[in-house]
């Protein structure tokens, strides 16, 4: 099992249909409502919309492991943040703002002006991510999570340029857009 301790490389990539598995789980450790692995095949074989990019661990031997993943919506000039998730023991790492400044260069390239994204009311740690990439609260969702009730603040940024995401060692995305 790769660890932090372990990994000798990252890497990012679009997420594929064998990675369903591994990305589920993290989701599963993430979140209280995880997605199903179902919800992910969809992303990656029926929504046109959808952007999926993963961050892979390699150890000295060659083997991979998904540490890290995100979802993205593009609708129109709009990217909306469905989900982003980052393995517990690889947090901390800087890993899912490298994802987060990724995913949203990949957006602006395909003429994507702003973003937008829920977060938990107590998920600071989150917000403060978003807030270094400039993401402001724009409006609350009450209520908003079922497993508790909590609200979810609405948090946008706007206009956004590739400039943005140059200090989070954001990574050119590969030319092929065939893999979404």
């Amino acid at each position: 099992m790769i660890t932090p301790e372990t990994m000798v490389e990252l890497r990012f990539r679009r997420m594929t249909l064998e990675d369903v598995e591994q990305v589920h789980a993290i989701d599963v450790l993430s979140f209280p409502l995880p997605w199903s692995e179902r919800s992910y095949r969809y992303e990656l074989t029926q929504n046109q919309n959808s952007r999926t990019w993963v961050a892979e661990a390699l150890d000295a031997h060659g083997r991979t492991r998904v540490v890290g993943m995100i979802v993205v919506w593009i609708i129109l000039d709009e990217a909306h943040i469905a989900t982003i998730a980052i393995l517990p023991e690889f947090r901390r790492m800087h890993i899912g703002q490298r994802l987060l400044a990724l995913a949203l260069e990949d957006a602006i390239q395909g003429g994507v002006t702003q973003a937008y994204l829920e977060v938990r009311r107590n998920n600071l740690a989150a917000q403060k991510m978003y807030q270094r990439f400039g993401f402001i609260v724009n409006g609350v969702r009450p209520k908003y999570y079922l497993d508790n009730s909590e609200d979810a603040l609405l948090m946008i940024l706007t206009p956004i340029t590739i400039e943005t995401f140059r200090q989070f060692g954001s990574i050119t995305p590969p030319d092929d857009e065939s893999s979404h």
